[in-house]
């Protein structure tokens, strides 16, 4: 058995690899790509920080999936992080799962509903957060339902 490595134009990038490919998260990426006219693949990698509409973004609201429009985030859990995304501390119940990424060093969230790529969530960074968690969210894969006025 050989143990040499393939030549490097068969090998797979390792940012291939660790894309979960399902019916549902391939609609929410497409529904997100149409959405953002960002071009098709490596999508999250080529926003960089501060670009996007929800940087600085501080209405009261509803935080959903540019995908499927699912309710994500309130923006009472917004807060300002410093890092160029969108950061929330909580998510609506049961709207968000949490994946390992391959490398163990992050946490993958997506739209329990469709599976769409949200951004990473960090612990223990010290906020003063109820819950010292940053969800770093691509500005991208939300989309703003205002709160209703009150009467």
């Amino acid at each position: 058995m050989s143990s040499a490595k393939p030549p490097k134009s068969s090998r797979i990038p390792v940012s291939k690899v660790a894309l979960k490919i399902t019916p549902k998260s391939l609609l929410a990426k497409r529904c997100v790509l149409i959405n953002s006219s960002s071009p098709i693949g490596d999508w999250d990698a080529r926003i960089y920080p501060g670009t996007r509409e929800f940087v600085d973004f501080n209405k009261e609201g509803i935080y959903g999936c540019a995908g499927c429009k699912t309710p994500l985030y309130k923006s009472t859990t917004k807060f300002n992080a410093g890092c160029g995304w969108p950061a929330f501390f909580d998510g609506i119940p049961c709207a968000i799962t949490r994946t390992a990424d391959l490398d163990g060093r992050r946490i993958e969230i997506n739209c329990a509903a469709c599976g769409g790529h949200l951004g990473h969530v960090f612990k223990g960074e010290g906020f003063a957060t109820p819950t010292d968690e940053r969800h770093c969210v691509n500005s991208v894969s939300l989309n703003f339902t205002p709160a209703e006025p009150s009467l």
